[in-house]
């Protein structure tokens, strides 16, 4: 059962759409390689601040590992229809000092459960072909991975959403929550 991570710095939850300034500010901190890893190509600022504006328009359901109420990696749950369908994509990101300590495979699964409680059937994620660190999370999450114009598919299956997969989300909600409130209450407090 996946609970709230929390390692000796930093903790998981979900971003919320009133923090996705903490979202774009991650990705602004991504370096050349690290973006490009994460777009499939490289990026403008200007590109990372108007994707990360529009998170709840796309209603997208991401995931981030903060530490000091900044995101430092995220993972991201996109629909690919207006509403939510059979397919999904995610997408991930850890900046380059975060990396190689086990958050993109605990990210992977958040998405996964997050695919799971809305009935997507198929979640896709692509990588490009030299991305061997997002191959071996995804090969972990039993992906079936198949090699596309320089580019690896990825595609997972997740199982049936089930009472204990719903209310473990919903109860990881909760306090994340609270834990966004209290950073927010933190910050204006240090303002004033």
């Amino acid at each position: 059962m996946m609970s709230e991570i929390r390692t000796s710095i930093g903790t998981i939850r979900k971003v919320w759409p009133s923090e996705a300034h903490k979202f774009q500010d991650h990705l602004l901190r991504l370096d050349k390689d690290s973006r490009r890893m994460r777009f499939a190509h490289g990026v403008s600022d200007s590109f990372i601040v108007d994707y990360a504006a529009r998170m709840g328009e796309f209603g997208s359901v991401v995931y981030g590992y903060f530490v000091g109420g900044e995101v430092h990696a995220a993972a991201e749950l996109r629909k690919l229809a207006d509403n939510w369908g059979p397919e999904a994509e995610a997408a991930f990101s850890v900046e380059r000092d975060f990396q190689d300590q086990g958050l993109g495979s605990e990210l992977m699964g958040r998405v996964i459960r997050a695919a799971r409680n809305r009935g997507v059937q198929r979640l896709y994620m692509s990588c490009l072909a030299e991305n061997s660190k997002m191959q071996a999370i995804a090969r972990k999450h039993e992906a079936d991975l198949r090699f596309e114009y320089g580019e690896v598919i990825g595609e997972i299956v997740p199982v049936e959403p089930n009472y204990f997969s719903m209310l473990q989300e919903a109860m990881e909600d909760r306090v994340g929550y609270m834990m966004a409130v209290l950073d927010l209450q933190g910050r204006l407090v240090k303002a004033a």
